[in-house]
């Protein structure tokens, strides 16, 4: 063996050593994310309370805790159900981007309302808007820490 192909051999396996260590520390920034995510209690984005609702379900004055995508509607597997009969089965959702809110109409037949006023398509919500479902009006409201 000469000295270039000795020197290919060795320049091979430092490439190689190097590549490990680099997805290694990759891999050990990725672990330590996770724990610390684990940790953190889950943060609460927001909460919508019940104003009215003359149907009982949800009662008035019931807190929901909101995901970062919540939908709303009279169908059971809707993330907050809504009891009313002038309420869709996929009547809304609610999406957090950023650090606003945003309804989005699902194209219901009654309509969804903010503040009184119709949504077409998807329009901003911000802490102490009603929102209206049927005859059901939710506020938006922001976590207490």
């Amino acid at each position: 063996m000469d000295g270039i192909s000795l020197s290919l051999w060795l320049l091979r396996l430092l490439f190689l050593l190097f590549l490990y260590l680099f997805l290694l520390a990759v891999a050990r920034v990725l672990v330590r994310d996770l724990r610390a995510a684990a940790r953190e209690p889950e943060a609460e984005l927001g909460r919508l309370q019940v104003v009215t609702s003359p149907s009982g379900e949800p009662r008035a004055g019931t807190v929901l805790t909101l995901d970062a995508i919540t939908s709303l509607g009279r169908d059971v597997n809707n993330t907050v159900v809504i009891e009313d009969q002038f309420a869709s089965a996929e009547h809304a959702v609610l999406t957090f981007r950023g650090r606003t809110w945003y309804v989005e109409d699902l194209d219901s037949t009654n309509g969804t309302y903010v503040n009184g006023g119709r949504v077409d398509g998807v329009a901003p919500l911000g802490y102490g808007d009603e929102l209206q479902i049927g005859q059901v009006r939710l506020r938006l409201e922001r976590t207490r820490r």
